[in-house]
């Protein structure tokens, strides 16, 4: 039987996710434990001792929101009464439906890698599947942020409120310290960025299918809100970047 420990190796990232995270993690270990149709809390054995009581709390809090949403409930009788429950029509089903992949590929991939102004929401777009509305909300989080660093009105959007903040020449968010060709390339890099992953999203229904593609979007998001949190004037040494001639 598979076990905790082999889905999410990484103790830190078990902890730090969310009752409501790790809650279909539990209930596939649940259901693959079921004797006589009940099944108890799955056991976390394996990982460090020294935080095995966070790891307790953590699967207790996960545990606790699959009964308040119904996906598990009380066994009948004195089993009920002693712990067991058993899995609802409910809790089969998001089982059964492939939903527990899509937790597993998000738990290998850390909120702590996202910008802190999209890591949560986006984070959890993408475990519960909806890699459109994730991609979305992290490059929307991108316009925004630089609409507000730069002072633009609501109606500038898109590719021309790229092509204005980072204009080599007048961009409020350019750096003239930078040479030409650099300022140039930083417009093309949000302009793009905007162009190929913001814009088709608002424009028509747009499908991702891929996890790891929705994964590497939305770092490309978040890289470039922190370029955004460094302006104006952009610092190019935070980033020690190598320019290949």
């Amino acid at each position: 039987m598979t076990t905790l420990i082999e889905i999410v190796p990484d103790v830190d990232v078990l902890l730090a996710l969310a009752p409501e995270e790790l809650a279909p993690i539990l209930l596939r270990l649940a259901k693959e434990r079921v004797q006589n149709g009940m099944c108890m809390e799955p056991e976390t054995h394996g990982y460090t001792q020294n935080k095995q009581r966070e790891i307790e709390i953590a699967s207790s809090e996960a545990w606790n929101w699959l009964r308040v949403h119904s996906l598990i409930v009380p066994a009948s009788g004195m089993n009920g009464k002693n712990g067991w429950m058993m899995i609802s029509r409910r809790g089969a089903n998001i089982v059964d439906n492939g939903d527990f992949q899509r937790f597993r590929e998000a738990a290998a991939f850390p909120k702590a890698l996202l910008h802190p102004s999209i890591a949560d929401r986006v984070w959890l777009a993408m475990a519960r599947g909806d890699l459109d509305i994730a991609v979305f909300a992290a490059f929307k989080a991108v316009e925004e942020a630089v609409r507000n660093a730069g002072g633009f009105d609501l109606t500038d959007i898109g590719v021309p409120l790229m092509r204005k903040a980072f204009d080599k020449s007048t961009g409020s968010l350019t750096d003239k310290t930078q040479p030409e060709a650099e300022r140039e390339a930083l417009a093309h890099l949000f302009a793009g960025a905007i162009g190929s992953y913001k814009n088709p999203h608002s424009h028509r229904t747009v499908t991702i299918t891929d996890s790891k593609e929705a994964q590497e979007m939305v770092m490309l998001a978040s890289h470039l809100l922190r370029i955004v949190d460094v302006l104006p004037p952009y610092n190019w040494s935070r980033f020690n970047l190598v320019v290949w001639g």
